[in-house]
This record gives C-alpha cells, sequence and structure tokens, in this order.
C-alpha cells in the first residue's frame, strides 16, 4: 500500500459512509452481482456499502480477482500476496482484467477510466489504486518491473556477487527473487558435503534490494538523483535466521523503507521460500548522497557502493552492528 494511504489508514478522521442508506434492495442487488464470489467478499461489499470504510477493500478486491481466476490458480490468491503478478502468475488477460474493473466499478460505485488501468501489474498495485481511488488520494507511481539485465546495469554491486534475479520496484518497497543455484563460489566452503546459504549472504541480498529501492523508487530532491556511488551499509537490527535454505530454493525477499532521510535510509526487510519464512532484518540502514540529474553517470562492473557486508571495493562507514551466523 501506498506511503500516503498508509499515512490515512493511521488517521483518527472517520470515515465517509457511501452516498445514500444502504436499503435491502442494494444488499439484494450487490447479493446478485457478487454470486459467484465467496461469502466473505460479499460480506465485505455489504460493509464497505455500509459504512465506507476502506479496511474493507483488501477483502473485496481479492474476492472479485479470485472470481475470475483459474480455479488451479486461486490457491495463490490465499495468503494475498501483493507480488504476485496478473499476467505472469495468475494468468489474467487484458479482457479478463476488464471484467474485473467493470465488477469492481459495479460493487463499489465508483468510475475507472482505462488509462489508469495501464500500470496496474500485481495485486498490491490493484488494491492500492482501488484504495486511493475511494480515498481521494493521488495515485502512487507505477511499479517498475527489472529483469537480470536491467538489475545489473543500474547496480553497483555485479556478478557473481549479485544476488537478485529478478525485482519489482515501487513508492513503498522493492520485491525480488533469488535462485540457490548451487554454483555459488562460497558454496563450495559452507559447508563441506553439505552446502547452505549463508545468513549473511541472505542479509546482502536484502541489502541489494534495498539499493535498488533507493536508486530506482525513493523520492529525491527536485534536479536530483541518488548516486550509486554513495551508497554504504551502516548496520542492522533485529535479524533473526528461521529456515535453512540450500541450492534449488529460490528466495523470495521484499523491503520496505522505515525512515528516509538524507543522509539516512532505514529499512525492514523479509526472505520467504515458498510460504515459509527464511529470515528477517528488522532495520537495515545505509547512507546516501545525491548527485545532479543532468547527466546520467555509468557504473562500472567493478564499482564500490552498497555491499551489505563490506563486500563492495569500498569501506562502510560504520561497523556492523548486529553479527549474523552463517
Amino acid at each position: 500500500m501506498s506511503e500516503a494511504a498508509q499515512s490515512h489508514a493511521g488517521s483518527t478522521k472517520p470515515f465517509v459512509a457511501m452516498g445514500k442508506p444502504f436499503a435491502p434492495k442494494d444488499e439484494a442487488a450487490l447479493r446478485e452481482s457478487l454470486k459467484r464470489c465467496s461469502p466473505s467478499t460479499f460480506e465485505a461489499a455489504v460493509q464497505f456499502s455500509k459504512t465506507g470504510n476502506p479496511e474493507h477493500l483488501p477483502a473485496v478486491v481479492i474476492g472479485i480477482i479470485e472470481r475470475f481466476v483459474e480455479p488451479d490458480l486461486r490457491t495463490k490468491l490465499k495468503d494475498a500476496d501483493d507480488d504476485l503478478r496478473l499476467i505472469e502468475d495468475l494468468g489474467i488477460d487484458s479482457l479478463t482484467m476488464m471484467e474485473i474493473v467493470i465488477l469492481v466499478e459495479e460493487v463499489l460505485q465508483m468510475s475507472i477510466n482505462n488509462d489508469e488501468l495501464r500500470n496496474l501489474r500485481t495485486v498490491g498495485d490493484v488494491k492500492t489504486f482501488i484504495d486511493c481511488k475511494v480515498r481521494g488520494l493521488e495515485l502512487p507511481k507505477p511499479t517498475k518491473f527489472l529483469p537480470i539485465e536491467q538489475i545489473a546495469a543500474v547496480m553497483p554491486i555485479q556478478p557473481p556477487f549479485l544476488f537478485l534475479n529478478e525485482a519489482s520496484v515501487s513508492s513503498s518497497g522493492a520485491n525480488g527473487k533469488y535462485k540457490i543455484t548451487g554454483q555459488e563460489f562460497f558454496l563450495q566452503g559452507h559447508f563441506k558435503d553439505n552446502p547452505v546459504m549463508p545468513a549473511s549472504i541472505m542479509l546482502e541480498a536484502l541489502g541489494q534490494l534495498a539499493v535498488l529501492f533507493l536508486l530506482e523508487g525513493a523520492t529525491t530532491e527536485p534536479g536530483k538523483v541518488i548516486s550509486p556511488t554513495t551508497i554504504f551499509f551502516t548496520g542492522c537490527e533485529g535479524v533473526r535466521a528461521h529456515r535453512v535454505c540450500r541450492p534449488g530454493d529460490i528466495l523470495t525477499l521484499s523491503i520496505k523503507p522505515k525512515r528516509m532521510k538524507m543522509p539516512l535510509a532505514t529499512f525492514e526487510g523479509a526472505i520467504r521460500v515458498g510460504q515459509e519464512k527464511a529470515a528477517i532484518a528488522e532495520e537495515i540502514t545505509m547512507t546516501f548522497g545525491f548527485a545532479e540529474a543532468t547527466h546520467h553517470q555509468p557504473v562500472p562492473a567493478n564499482a564500490a557502493a552498497g555491499g551489505v557486508n563490506g563486500s563492495a571495493a569500498g569501506h562502510s562507514p560504520a561497523p556492523q552492528r548486529t553479527a549474523v551466523n552463517a
């Protein structure tokens, strides 16, 4: 959800109920519209229609999307994973998307124009979009999807020490994936005849995702960009490893900014394998600086910014505060 939406969600200002009172005939019409949706979707829609409270919106939106997704893919929606892609993961084509939009308009009594749909790529995009429309908030910037080629083009960290295969970046955070191939150089000795992904490398991967967010998603001062040569790791707090990760596992990484005021940015991060929690970091802090936006400065392959464990050629300006068991 966007930062603007989050700030409103925590507001004490009451939400205004929608238009006219909710009459029995309105409930009957809603039931007819949602007859192929789950009972919980209908109940959430009734509560939203009665109160206008956007807290009910996620259940309505997920329920409507589920109605149009093939049965064998619906289990993916049960955990309401915001980084699920509409096309690639859920098989929703443009015509199906229009059916979803028409039903959302009917149920929530709102109007959505086709141009606004172009940037909706994930379940999280749809939920945030509907939330902002209902609250009257400015729509967030569209999510950027970056394959490995684009990630390598903008990141100061490069293979064989780049632990992101793909990523998506929005104004509210970033998500990424990394598959442990078993060919990583450090697995030759970690451990003998028992290759295990070091927890410190998983922390490094989260830090790299935070670097990517700073470069591709963070709001900057007018005429300024964040320079990749100014990003350095300073510390982390509350690191926990919950699962052993081995070759073949696909790490799903997520980070969200907690505080950001130049020269410091602090993030929370998590890693999953499937639905299992693998590792968390309550706080990852980095320094950063601005550069003029008028000229794009290419990053050399051996550039020295952003390595989390002092892995870059440069050195972190502050020591790591929390030891991580490898």
